[in-house]
Formats: structure tokens, sequence, C-alpha cells
């Protein structure tokens, strides 16, 4: 089934891959938690959630496209649906509608998947933009990371302001922080995971930790929260959530695809420069977002982390079938989740290396064209000072097209670019954003 022998690989090594890129991605059922509650989703339902869309994805990845790539709810657009849809709209819009958005984004995902639009739709946008709304993410959910920390606070002068590094909850960030970092440098595999585990032994040393219960049956509190796209989609035209499903579609889009490619060249399983089986791959996301917002989870995508268990050798769906059930293991451990979620020391340093590693894409923005630069840097910047992700992607999709013309470079725009530029000054002027 998995075609171990066509592809040089045994069951011991694809096991073995399994394993490694569950322990590098594994600390999302902890993260994922902490960001979605402050949307105010039980953090019992979103564990679960999390756990549900992954095993949905990865499983889809293995068995109908056969790829050592592993799905789950993404970095970056939980917090984008926490704190730039939940938050920001001050009790307008509650976490419910704001999954109507996913939903939809989700059915959306899916029609384009079984279309080649999403393959035109990815040629159409510009890799500077690209990269740049990789980059500015990065910033967002590390600057998150040490706001829930304390490391950073709100100050009247400068809007934020250093915070008391000499509190024990800054402290112990701090010293996960650097546990993390030696391991990352060292090249461990697991190396964020094992410093959430060394950071939470540091917490129940310091008192700062309490841990009652470690296993129990796996349950969601609220049950199915969203299943009728109608309804969704009434959601989304009553409290005008056009940009943020745009938002969730396009980011995924290119998270996902960027980190299919970039994972499968690794693995050698590009042919002439082409991914084999590539609509089924670009399915499980879809499918993954889907059923994550139908239960209680931000968007899924395919984790960078599955490059782990690609070095040491996994080339089959055979480690991502590992990986899945890895995570169906882990659903019995969430009263543990819930205690490490009420330290955010714990889940803080995590936060910020994602954020280190995913700003590492500005090196191959062109800074020496101005009309690629510019949008690049609008971008980057307004997505960690706004707090949304829309919004750094609508201003730098405005701004692209209007230079390019400027300096009589029309014709090099693709015209899906002029509809979004005209979309998103529609969203920004007369809808809620």
């Amino acid at each position: 089934m998995f075609k171990l022998k066509e592809n040089n690989t045994t069951v011991s090594t694809e096991l073995l891959a399994g394993l490694t890129t569950f322990l590098t991605m594994v600390y999302i059922v902890i993260v994922n938690p902490i960001i979605l509650a402050d949307a105010g989703v039980p953090i019992d339902q979103v564990f679960m959630a999390t756990i549900i869309s992954a095993v949905v994805g990865t499983l889809w990845m293995a068995l109908m496209a056969n790829y050592p790539i592993a799905i789950a709810p993404g970095m970056g657009l939980n917090a984008y649906f926490t704190y730039a849809v939940v938050v920001a709209s001050d009790g307008k819009i509650d976490y419910m509608t704001a999954f109507s958005a996913v939903f939809v984004a989700g059915l959306v995902f899916v029609v384009l998947s079984l279309t080649p639009f999403r393959e035109k739709l990815i040629t159409a946008i510009p890799q500077n933009l690209k990269l740049a709304i990789t980059a500015g993410i990065g910033l967002f959910i590390a600057f998150i990371g040490m706001r829930m920390s304390h490391i950073v606070v709100g100050s009247e002068a400068n809007l934020v302001g250093l915070g008391d590094l000499s509190s024990p909850e800054v402290l112990l960030t701090l010293f996960g922080l650097g546990v993390t970092i030696l391991l990352m440098a060292r090249n461990v595999y697991g190396a964020i995971f094992i410093g959430m585990v060394v950071t939470s032994i540091a917490a129940m040393v310091t008192g700062q930790l309490k841990i009652a219960k470690v296993i129990a049956m796996p349950h969601l509190p609220e049950g199915i929260l969203v299943w009728n796209p109608i309804a969704a989609m009434g959601d989304v035209i009553s409290y005008g959530l056009y940009g943020v499903v745009f938002s969730f579609v396009l980011v995924t889009l290119f998270d996902t695809t960027g980190t299919m490619i970039g994972v499968a060249r690794q693995a050698g399983l590009m042919k002439d420069g082409q991914l084999p089986r590539v609509r089924s791959a670009l399915l499980a996301d879809s499918v993954g977002t889907t059923v994550g917002a139908m239960f209680g989870t931000s968007p899924t995508s395919a984790f960078v982390e599955s490059s782990s268990g690609v070095a040491v050798g996994g080339r089959t769906g055979l480690t991502t079938v590992t990986v899945a059930v890895l995570f169906m293991v882990a659903s019995f451990f969430g009263p543990l989740v819930a205690s490490l979620s009420s330290v955010a020391a714990i889940t803080s340093p995590a936060l910020i290396i994602v954020g280190s590693l995913m700003i590492g894409a500005v090196k191959q923005i062109e800074w020496d064209d101005f009309g690629e630069a510019f949008p690049a840097f609008l971008v980057i910047l307004t997505m960690p000072l706004t707090s949304s992700i829309a919004t750094g992607i609508a201003l730098g999709f405005i701004s692209y097209p209007i230079i390019k013309i400027a300096q009589g470079k029309a014709r090099m725009v693709h015209p899906l670019l002029y509809i979004f530029a005209i979309l998103f000054v529609i969203q920004l002027i007369v809808l809620p954003h």
C-alpha cells in the first residue's frame, strides 16, 4: 500500500520517522488550546479538536497521497483567529461565529483543491509577497509569545515596553527559552517539545505549576460546533467576515503548498519538478480545516516539522500514519494539557522560536527592487503592529499593483492581483475588519 521498496525505505525507518515528526510538532496540542482559550473556547474542546483535525488531515495525506507530511492546526492562524477576529471585535464576534468563517474557508479550500484554480492562484501571487506573509506571521506570533509571558507589556508612552524581568513568570519563560535555544542549536529532534517538558518540570519545582490529573477519557464538552454550510455562510455575510475567510484561505494556501513542496523536495519525491498526486495532497489540509472547524479549532496546514521525519528516512504515508496514531494516544492526556495551559511560560518560548524560524523568509525577498520590497515591508510591518494577518495581506496586495503601475510595469501584474487589490480596498473601507 505504501510502496516501501519503491521508495527505498523500511517499516522500522518509517516508524522512527513518524515518531520524530510527532515529537517535533506535538507542542501544537498544548499551544493551540492556550491561544484559542483567549477567544473563550474551552481548553478541552480545542485540545480534542486539534487532535481530530490533525488525525483526519494527516491520515488523508497518508492514505490518499502517500506522503510523509503531517497536518495540524497552523501557528499564526490560531493567533489571528483569537486576537484579530474574536478579541479585536470587542464582543461583537464570538468564537462560534468565527468558527463559521473557518468552516466556510475550509469548504472554499476543498473546492479550490479540486480544481486547477488553486495552482493558478499560487502562480498569481508574487513570490516576494508570499515570503513577506510568512515573515510577518513569524513576527506576529513571536510578539504574542512575548506578550503572553509578560516579557513585553503595555506602555502608555510607547504602546509596548519591557516587562519586569525579575518576575517569576518572566524568569521561567527566559529559562525555557534558553533551554530550547540550546537544544535547537544542537539540532536535537523535538527540541521545542523537550524544552516545554523541561520548563514544565521547572514550573513544578518553583510552584508555578500544579498537576492534579494526567489522564482521562477523551471528550468534547460542546460537541460539534458547526455543521450547516448555509448557517455558516449566513454568519459570514451577517458579520461581514469576507476578509477573514479570504485571509484564512490565502495564508493556508501559501503555507501548505510551500511546506509541501519543500518537504517533498527534501524527500526526493518531486518528479520532473512536479509533485505527483498533488491534488490528493492539497485536499489534506482542506479536509482537516473543515473538520477542525466543526469541532472547534483554527485552520490546519502542512507542518514544516515533517522535515525532521524525512531527515531520518521517512518517505511514505506510513510515516504519517504513525504520527496520526500517536496523536490519538495523546488524546488521553487532556487533563495534563489543561494544567500546562495555565502557565504561559511553558508555551511562550515555542511561539518565540517558531516566529524566529518564520522570519527567515525575509532573506529571499528582493530588497533591491523598490516595487517588490515596499509592499513586502508593509506586510511584515503591519501584521504585528495591527495584530492582524488580514490587514497586513491587504496593504501588501493593494500597494503592489499601485507601485507597479507607477513604475510602468502594470502588465507584469497578474490580473487576479488587481481583483484582490480592489476587494481588499472594499474590505478595509466598507466592511468590518
